[in-house]
């Protein structure tokens, strides 16, 4: 499912305009997006939780000349499901 088929499920269930609905799902990637980057977590009860992961640097190797090369330290976006979440995809 894309964004647009997203905010397209939104709008028959909320029973509002695509164009709303697009506005509504882009604010609330942008909210989540802005949390994230103030280093909070983002908690949706059920749903799940998105948080910042960072790993240290590190020794890695290049697969073409195996070659040691050296991994910059990095930030990522973790997602740890909800139970309801679990339980809805495991049945």
């Amino acid at each position: 499912m894309h964004k647009t088929e997203l905010a397209a499920a939104v709008a028959d269930i909320a029973d509002i305009t695509k164009d709303k609905a697009a506005d509504v799902v882009s604010a609330f990637v942008d909210e989540i997006t802005n949390a994230l980057s103030r280093d909070e977590t983002v908690s949706l009860i059920g749903f799940g939780s998105f948080n910042q992961r960072h790993r240290a640097a590190r020794t890695g190797r290049s697969p073409k000349t195996g070659e040691e090369i050296q991994i910059a330290a990095s930030t990522n976006v973790g997602f740890k499901p909800g139970k309801s979440l679990k339980d809805s995809v495991n049945s």
